[in-house]
C-alpha cells in the first residue's frame, strides 16, 4: 500500500480542540537531531511485534489499517538500515508471554507461539541482521524486562558492551512501553547505572500508540484511548523526565570502506 508520508504525519497529528490546546499550552518543541561522529550510538525497537501493529493480528493489534502505526514501522525500518549498515548496535524489544500468565490489566496478547510475539513483516529481517540484539521481555518495561535471575540486566550489559552513549528509541506504544523504558533508562543514566549512556533521544514518527474512542471503551469496560492525545503526552512526560524528542533525525554521509578497498585493489590491478 502506497501511502505519502506527508498526508501520514497530517492524519497522526490531525485534532481534536484537546490536542489543539495541548500544542499550544504545553509545546514539546520537537527538532531534528543530527547524529555526529564522535559518539556512540544504539538504537532501541520496542515491541513493533505483530500483536501490536499488524491489523488483525490479535486483540490489542489495530483492527486495520493505522495511519500512525504504518507511519512508524516505516521509520523504524529506514532507521534500522541506516544502523545496520553502519554496524551500529540495535536492539529489538518483543513482547512475548506464557499462557498462563497474564499481563494485568490487558487482555491475552503477545501469546509464545501465537506469532503475535515476531516482529513485524517490514522489520524481520533484522533477525539475522548481526547488528541486532532481539530481546523478549513479559513486561510493559523493557528495562524491567531485562533483569535476569543472576541480577544482571540485559539492557545494562548491552549498553556496556557496545558503548552506548546516545540511545536513539522507537517504538509502540509511545505513552506505555516506550516512555516506561525510557523514564526508567534515564533514571538509571542519573544514578550512575547504565554507563557510558549519555542522552536518550525518542524519535517522534518512530513511535505509535494505539486508538480506543470512548463509545468503544464504554462498550468494554475500558479506560479511553484517543490515539493523537496520548501519543502527544507520552512524547511530553518522556522530555519532561529528561529525554530529547525528535522529530527528524540525520546521519553524516555513509563511507563505505570495504567498497573502497575493493575500488582500490581493481585499480591497482588495471595498473
Amino acid at each position: 500500500m502506497q501511502v505519502k508520508t506527508e498526508k501520514l504525519i497530517e492524519d497522526v497529528m490531525g485534532g481534536s480542540g484537546l490536542l489543539e490546546m495541548l500544542h499550544r499550552d504545553m509545546p514539546i518543541d520537537s527538532s531534528t537531531f543530527s547524529i555526529k561522529e564522535g559518539k556512540t550510538y544504539g538504537l532501541v525497537i520496542v515491541d513493533e511485534v505483530n500483536g501490536f501493529a499488524t491489523p488483525g493480528a490479535g486483540n490489542l493489534a489495530p483492527r486495520s489499517f493505522d495511519p500512525q502505526i504504518f507511519l512508524m514501522v516505516e521509520e523504524t525500518n529506514k532507521l534500522a538500515r541506516e544502523f545496520s549498515r553502519r554496524n551500529w548496535p540495535i536492539i529489538a524489544f518483543l513482547d512475548t508471554h506464557d499462557p498462563d500468565k497474564p499481563e494485568i490489566p490487558y487482555p491475552p496478547h503477545c501469546i509464545k507461539g501465537s506469532g503475535e510475539e515476531n516482529l513485524v513483516p517490514d522489520l524481520q529481517w533484522l533477525e539475522e541482521d548481526k547488528n541486532a540484539f532481539l530481546m523478549r521481555k513479559d513486561c510493559i518495561n523493557g528495562y524491567i524486562g531485562g533483569l535476569q535471575p543472576d541480577g544482571s540486566n540485559l539492557i545494562s550489559d548491552w549498553v556496556r558492551k557496545n558503548g552506548v552513549q546516545v540511545m536513539v528509541v522507537v517504538g509502540i506504544c509511545t505513552d506505555i512501553c516506550v516512555l516506561d523504558f525510557v523514564v526508567t533508562a534515564l533514571s538509571a543514566r542519573n544514578h550512575g547505572s547504565l554507563p557510558p549512556l549519555e542522552e536518550v533521544v525518542v524519535y517522534s514518527k518512530g513511535c505509535a500508540t494505539y486508538n480506543l474512542p470512548v463509545e468503544a471503551a464504554k462498550v468494554g469496560g475500558a479506560l479511553a484511548h484517543p490515539q493523537a492525545i496520548t501519543h502527544y503526552m507520552g512524547l511530553y512526560i518522556a522530555k519532561s523526565r529528561g529525554a530529547l524528542i525528535a522529530d527528524s533525525i540525520t546521519f553524516p554521509e555513509y563511507v563505505d570502506i570495504h567498497a573502497q578497498e575493493s575500488r582500490s585493489q581493481l585499480m591497482l590491478h588495471a595498473l
